[in-house]
């Protein structure tokens, strides 16, 4: 073999292992991209997870109030839903209100109120509350939660912010109206 030859042998074996020197520097790349960024990813979900669970301040849980309507639109006995509130304001047979979560207290189902039965069932392992939130059936064992409640210028408003764990119904916790006002 000539010098010609064996220069041109060399540089073809040179060119496959340039080429996957080249391939695997770029995959090595590729991979290290996409490893920083599922951790940017991460860290992104983790910080708005942490700051959406941040504590409330007082002036944030104000924002919360909602105005539910007149007393007078609410008969008593009745119950009213107000999803977007994520309650039911409950008018007792003594005229008290009450704003009631409409989740169950056992895992959290969505309880609807049956006016023929004047109960609160939940459909996924059968819990019954009465008007007031207490348990009347198992596997729930504890009162549904409220929300504070308050009757202003014969508006009932509710505060919808964070409800308000309870064990059972005390006469306390239901807002009444003003009896000048009525």
């Amino acid at each position: 073999m000539g010098k010609t030859e064996k220069s041109t042998a060399k540089n073809e074996e040179k060119k496959p292992a340039e080429t996957d020197t080249g391939r695997r520097g770029f995959l090595n790349k590729l991979w290290l991209f996409l490893a920083a960024l599922g951790l940017l990813e991460f860290a992104a979900i983790a910080f708005s997870f942490l700051r959406s669970h941040g504590p409330s301040t007082r002036a944030q849980a104000l924002k919360n109030w909602m105005d539910a309507g007149r007393v007078d639109d609410f008969e008593p006995g009745s119950v009213t839903a107000f999803p977007r509130g994520g309650f039911y304001l409950s008018r007792l047979p003594d005229g008290g209100f009450l704003a009631l979560s409409r989740k169950c207290t056992h895992l959290g189902c969505t309880v609807p109120w049956i006016e023929k039965e004047k109960r609160f069932a939940c459909p996924c392992h059968a819990s019954a509350f009465d008007i007031k939130g207490d348990v009347l059936k198992s596997p729930a064992t504890r009162a549904l939660d409220l929300f504070e409640t308050r009757i202003e210028n014969d508006t009932v408003r509710v505060a919808t912010g964070r409800p308000i764990k309870r064990s059972r119904f005390e006469s306390d916790q239901a807002a009444y109206p003003n009896p000048e006002n009525a």
